[in-house]
């Protein structure tokens, strides 16, 4: 049981919701290059050069976004044990694969929403292929759009006649902070859109969605890109 203390916080139990979280955050190339450190009231995530594919993603662009996702789970756990979390990015140079923590800054109540995200959370979520062929509702899209903003990114939405709606996950700017603020967005897109009844594919490679570049706004940079369906009516 969690004492009043947020060093308190992290006793086994909850300790291990935030290493479940991490693990179901989504990731390509089969990479799972991400490692968990739970420290008196504060979760930290790293990169883990063991395990890390340089061939496959030289840039650890990838890395980065599925640590991001990871990142945005975390956040949920914390919610559930009773704790506000608190995100720092790239919080120390002297150590590089320290990639972002997650301190338990004080009490506080999940919301309802935030339940919900974190239940579904804990279910595997598609990846690659959308199932439903349908363009999800305009209202449903913006609400995507927004639960996307939040996380300081940008869902654009781009041309196309039938099926799922093609989108790209956009950052102002690029690099490692960048990258995670887009994992973040990937997973909240891919959170609220299971409760949303949308599933949504991604793809990191961009560059294969040559519209994405066409409704970028200036220093804006594309990061995932996404089909979104109507799995049910």
């Amino acid at each position: 049981m969690a004492t009043p203390t947020v060093a308190g916080a992290l006793n086994e139990q909850n300790a291990s919701r935030f290493v479940v979280a991490g693990a179901l955050a989504p990731a390509l190339y089969d990479i799972r290059a991400s490692r968990l450190r739970a420290l008196p009231g504060l979760v930290e995530v790293h990169a883990d050069p063991v395990r890390f594919r340089a061939a496959a993603d030289p840039r650890a662009r990838g890395l980065h976004l599925s640590c991001g996702a990871a990142l945005f789970n975390l956040r949920l756990s914390s919610a559930q044990v009773g704790y506000e979390p608190v995100v720092r990015l790239l919080p120390d140079r002297g150590h590089p694969t320290l990639l972002a923590s997650v301190r338990l800054a004080g009490p506080r109540r999940s919301h309802p929403e935030e339940r919900l995200l974190y239940a579904t959370s804990l279910r595997p979520l598609p990846g690659r292929q959308p199932y439903g062929d349908q363009r999800p509702p305009l209202p449903v899209l913006q609400e995507l759009q927004e639960a996307v903003r939040l996380e300081g990114a940008t869902l654009h939405l781009l041309p196309r006649s039938g099926g799922p709606q093609t989108a790209a996950i956009a950052t102002s700017g690029d690099g490692p902070s960048a990258w995670l603020r887009a994992g973040q967005a990937l997973q909240s897109l891919l959170l609220h859109g299971a409760v949303r009844a949308v599933s949504v594919s991604f793809l990191y490679e961009v560059s294969r969605v040559p519209r994405a570049l066409e409704a970028l706004q200036p220093g804006e940079v594309p990061q995932v890109a996404v089909d979104l369906a109507r799995t049910g009516l």
